[in-house]
């Protein structure tokens, strides 16, 4: 017996559904990088923070709550980096195999993203823009500002590519999956049905031939009287 397999035709996948996939996982390698220069960057800013804020005649506590706050704030967003990146990561995967829920998930994903890019990029534009005013007191305000000094140029430069970054490939990858070409690919393919088999029509019954009649005749099978 011959076993007959259905295979499903492959569906051709839309240029839109591989750039987003394709910007989703840059953007979570991206992220994961970008987390990793921030752990190697913090522990020297915060060494010139304290030798710094020696001079503005601070309490011990306080410099000691401002450099946990630095390194709190940079561990929190490395934290979040890893957690977006492997969303993104994912996520991209499931888009590229045309998975319906993933593409739902982007979007949520995507929305919350543009939401922290933004923050992101607000809190870069003030931190360049204004000096630290956060309190009455002129120690603190020396703290404060001691401990934005302390970092590198560059740093205010590369954190607010990221947050614009972020903030642009979230949008166009939001945007990619809602363009009427993505859509076909994440529809539900019908399933195949086994072919039917050709139905005979049924043999026509026939009539049999009569059979010969039989008549009494005077012959007698030899030997007998």
């Amino acid at each position: 017996m011959t076993d007959v397999s259905i295979t499903e035709p492959a569906r051709p996948r839309p240029a839109t559904v591989t750039t987003a996939a394709a910007i989703m996982i840059f953007m979570g390698v991206a992220g994961l990088v970008n987390a990793v220069v921030g752990l190697a960057t913090i522990g020297g800013v915060v060494d010139d923070f304290r030798d710094a804020a020696q001079a503005t005649g601070a309490s011990q506590s306080d410099i000691d709550g401002l450099a946990g706050l630095a390194w709190g704030t940079v561990i929190t967003g490395a934290v979040l980096s890893v957690v977006f990146a492997v969303l993104l990561i994912g996520l991209g995967v499931g888009n590229l195999q045309g998975r319906g829920g993933a593409r739902i998930a982007t979007w949520i994903v995507s929305g919350l993203g543009l939401f922290c890019g933004c923050c992101g990029l607000l809190a870069v534009v003030s931190q360049s823009a204004l000096s630290w005013n956060v309190s009455t007191d002129d120690q603190i305000q020396d703290l404060t500002q001691a401990l934005t000094d302390s970092y590198p140029g560059w740093w205010i430069g590369l954190s607010g590519v990221v947050s614009v970054g972020q903030a642009l490939g979230y949008l166009l990858v939001a945007l990619l999956l809602a363009l009427p070409a993505s859509h076909p690919y994440f529809r539900r393919p019908a399933e195949p049905q086994a072919p039917v088999p050709p139905t005979t029509p049924p043999a026509i019954p026939t009539i049999p031939p009569p059979l010969p009649e039989v008549r009494n005749s005077d012959w007698q099978p030899p030997g007998r009287p």
